[in-house]
């Protein structure tokens, strides 16, 4: 699904990701951990086009994203990479629906078709009651739902998160990796999740460790 060769990041001199190489197969969750500082973070904005690397290669589902035109990565990544972050980014004047139709209306769906596949994309992840309410009138992590159903709604290939559940009790944060395992399970999609919760690694079917932008270790759970 997914394979990187070499990739390497500098910023003012400092080299924060190393000769980074890395597969992913399909339907696969797998998590990365490690120290702040590490390069998680720079790693999954070059694996999925939100950055640009100083060399190295990105290939998903056989296309070199990083040699596509800008206009037609933007396109890739709208249509087959779905993003979640610690924050959610949703937009605080749109209700749930809205949110999630919003990579749809990029895409260039209806107004009535997007609406009809955000709702039962919401009701994927347990909000069938929330429909539209505006974030502020949700919980943190009835956000975050939010924020999964926008990145699934496209049914992407590959779905990268950075520290979802960072801003979670731990009664929310297993919920949603629940949630993830479940996902993974229907739509067959391929997961990358950075998380500073070992327990919560623990429930991926394969861990890599960084440390000082290397991946230093990599272990089946």
């Amino acid at each position: 699904m997914l394979v990187a060769k070499n990739l390497v990041r500098k910023y003012s001199g400092l080299t924060v990701v190393n000769d980074v190489s890395l597969t992913v197969g399909k339907g696969e969750i797998v998590s990365i951990i490690g120290p702040s500082g590490a390069g998680k973070s720079t790693l999954l904005h070059l694996v999925g086009a939100l950055d640009k690397p100083d060399s190295g290669s990105v290939l998903i589902e056989d296309t070199d994203i990083l040699k596509l035109p800008s206009g037609k990565q933007a396109k890739f990544r709208n249509s087959r990479l779905g993003f979640v972050f610690q924050f959610h980014h949703l937009l605080p004047e749109f209700s749930a629906i809205e949110n999630v139709c919003v990579p749809l209306w990029i895409k260039g769906l209806g107004k009535k078709e997007a609406a009809d596949l955000a709702v039962e994309m919401l009701k994927e992840v347990g909000l069938e009651n929330r429909l539209n309410n505006k974030p502020s009138e949700l919980s943190g992590g009835e956000q975050q739902r939010v924020a999964i159903a926008r990145a699934l709604v496209n049914r992407p290939s590959v779905v990268m998160a950075d520290e979802p559940t960072g801003n979670l009790d731990t009664a929310n944060a297993h919920a949603l990796h629940n949630l993830f395992l479940h996902l993974r399970d229907k739509f067959g999609q391929t997961f990358i999740m950075i998380t500073h919760n070992d327990a919560l690694a623990k429930l991926t079917d394969r861990t890599l460790s960084m440390q000082d932008g290397r991946i230093v270790d990599e272990w089946v759970n």
